[in-house]
């Protein structure tokens, strides 16, 4: 019985013969390095088709050689572990898609290394746009996208090379503790002040939210002391960390809290279920992020959506100018209930 013999795996040297040129020049097109050894665009696409009709394997940058453009959209995000980057990954690949672009999304977990070979390898894919949501030093990411003639958008923390468009937190933080702060005089019958936590002092946001929180507390006469404001991280384990610190220092907590985002109010509320200073009387919160199963924790809880729609429509309508305007600032409303 007669083996088929197994087909023969085409190479670089017999596309070269069907094409007519150069093993080196078919080696250039596939990598993607054709325009620096001046090959003519109609060479590279009769060699990209010979490879696609040969099957060969054609690495990205060559597949894009045949269009203009490349239709692909790049987004870099710090995490996958909350319910508003969740959302804006989501939001992003159908409004990517509904405008006929591809989207390319990775995670970089807030490690600025990761986000710079991120940024590289997005850019090896010849993306349009790149999109930078919550990057540690966005302006870094810029400087490589416009090296590489690349535009780029900052998202959810400003930059100062880019259009940055972000969340209100100022106005949004302000109203937030405004509404706390009446919840908290309407159950205890007293002005307090409200205990500030999660997030880090050193960034945007945070620091917006922190002078929004000590404005409302301003208008509405009311004192908070600096020790009250503790701006520990995002992660749940420093909430908790945070507030048993103050706990065992004070001898007790404030009624009233606001928490910087829905992972912080993770460690927020497994401290005070182990905890025996809310036992008898749960503690009204005002949370600067919103997840619909807190409404289950009861009706003491005041969340501040952020407007992910509303901030990535305002980046495709930049994507679609075509235009970004390094020293603009385009700051979203959160949304109340």
């Amino acid at each position: 019985m007669n083996q088929q013999r197994p087909q023969k795996k085409t190479t670089i040297y017999d596309l070269a013969e069907l094409a007519g040129t150069s093993a080196s020049a078919v080696s250039a097109v596939l990598n993607g390095n054709w325009k620096k050894r001046r090959i003519s665009t109609q060479l590279a696409e009769k060699i990209t088709r010979i490879a696609e009709e040969q099957g060969y394997a054609v690495n990205m940058q060559a597949s894009l050689l045949r269009r203009d453009k490349s239709k692909i959209i790049g987004m870099i995000v710090p995490k996958y572990d909350n319910r508003y980057f969740g959302s804006i990954v989501e939001t992003f690949e159908i409004m990517a898609r509904e405008r006929g672009l591809f989207p390319i999304i990775t995670c970089t977990l807030r490690d600025p290394n990761l986000e710079v070979e991120a940024a590289r390898t997005m850019l090896s894919y010849q993306v349009e746009w790149l999109i930078s949501t919550g990057a540690t030093d966005p302006d870094r990411i810029t400087d490589i996208c416009q090296a590489a003639g690349t535009r780029s958008l900052n998202l959810d923390l400003p930059g100062t090379k880019a259009t940055s468009i972000i969340s209100d937190n100022f106005a949004g933080a302000r109203e937030l503790t405004r509404r706390t702060l009446i919840n908290v005089e309407r159950k205890t019958g007293v002005k307090s002040p409200l205990l500030f936590i999660g997030g880090r002092g050193r960034d945007h946001n945070t620091a917006e939210r922190i002078r929004g929180f000590r404005k409302a507390h301003q208008d509405l006469g009311v004192t908070v002391e600096q020790d009250h404001i503790l701006a520990c991280g995002y992660a749940p384990e420093k909430a908790a960390q945070a507030l048993s610190a103050m706990a065992d220092s004070e001898g007790s907590v404030p009624l009233g809290m606001f928490v910087n985002s829905t992972i912080s109010l993770e460690g927020v509320m497994r401290w005070i279920k182990s905890s025996p200073h809310f036992r008898g009387a749960s503690p009204i919160i005002g949370c600067f992020d919103w997840d619909p199963f807190v409404a289950l924790l009861g009706h003491d809880i005041e969340m501040a959506r952020q407007d992910v729609a509303g901030m990535l429509t305002a980046a495709f309508d930049i994507v679609e100018k075509g235009t970004s305007d390094s020293r603009k600032l385009i700051e979203i409303p959160p949304i109340f209930a």
